[in-house]
């Protein structure tokens, strides 16, 4: 089953037939993180992922922002905790970016307002990103003495190169939305208040479609830019004798054959 509805919680949930919404809601906060948000998404990600009824996941925020970062009120104490626990910390909302980066459900990310520190780094960790022209996008830990962490600095570097990573995370500079569809970290632009909308509608699109093999694209799109053209062909020699012995290929083959639409839910209802 899927997560339930819930209220009074770091991640609200929700159900838009077979795409799974999770919204960080700590609007006051502009939605910053917190260990109580690290272990709801944690969950969230896991329930979902072994969910056949889940064919795509939309993260967001509430409130005009999608997430502020940390809570800076909460880094000022953490300077008096031992190394070992402050890195604990750290360790935690890393392992929040990994389980983004390998659930099997593709995820698309809605950001309106700000995307600031590891608020970045959760919208980068997702495999899509729409993002309203107004969303300012900022690794501004050096204004605050700190250094980027959430994988910041390795998932900017998928997209821009190693003088614009610099100048980012130097200057700590507010990026818009335009400028990071310019730069190819967007996916789809949209006005104000639309960039919810605009992600339900490609997540649907998404959920419709064959679940294995999505998973297993993800994972090969995910790799790519991290390996090179032997291991990644290696992979991709692994995957596709694997996926043409599927129902999800055989429905697939079979409906441009017949010159109709496939129908992968039917395969989805019948394995749940």
């Amino acid at each position: 089953m899927a997560p339930a509805e819930s209220a009074g919680q770091p991640l609200a949930l929700r159900r838009e037939g077979a795409v799974l919404v999770l919204s960080i809601d700590n609007p006051g906060a502009r939605n910053a993180l917190s260990p109580e948000l690290y272990a709801a998404l944690l969950e969230a990600l896991r329930q979902a992922g072994a969910d056949p009824g889940v064919g795509a996941i939309v993260l967001t925020g509430e409130g005009g922002h999608f997430c502020s970062g940390g809570d800076l009120r909460q880094l000022a104490t953490r300077r008096d905790l031992p190394e070992a626990a402050r890195r604990q910390r750290v360790e935690a909302l890393h392992e929040v970016v990994r389980a983004l980066r390998d659930c099997p459900k593709p995820i698309v990310v809605a950001v309106e307002g700000a995307a600031a520190g590891a608020g970045l780094s959760l919208a980068l960790a997702g495999d899509l990103l729409v993002a309203a022209r107004n969303a300012v996008f900022s690794a501004a830990y050096v204004k605050v003495g700190l250094t980027p962490d959430g994988g910041a600095t390795a998932l900017l570097a998928q997209f821009v190169s190693r003088q614009v990573l610099t100048e980012l995370c130097l200057t700590g500079e507010r990026v818009g939305g335009e400028r990071m569809h310019q730069l190819g970290v967007v996916n789809r632009l949209t006005e104000p208040g639309q960039a919810l909308p605009t992600a339900l509608a490609l997540a649907g699109q998404l959920a419709a479609g064959p679940d294995l093999a999505m998973a297993r694209i993800k994972h090969l799109c995910r790799m790519a830019p991290e390996q090179g053209l032997d291991a990644q062909m290696a992979l991709e020699a692994l995957y596709m004798p694997l996926s043409q012995a599927t129902e999800e290929s055989r429905e697939g083959i079979a409906a441009f054959l017949e010159k109709r639409a496939p129908d992968f839910a039917a395969l989805r209802r019948r394995s749940g």
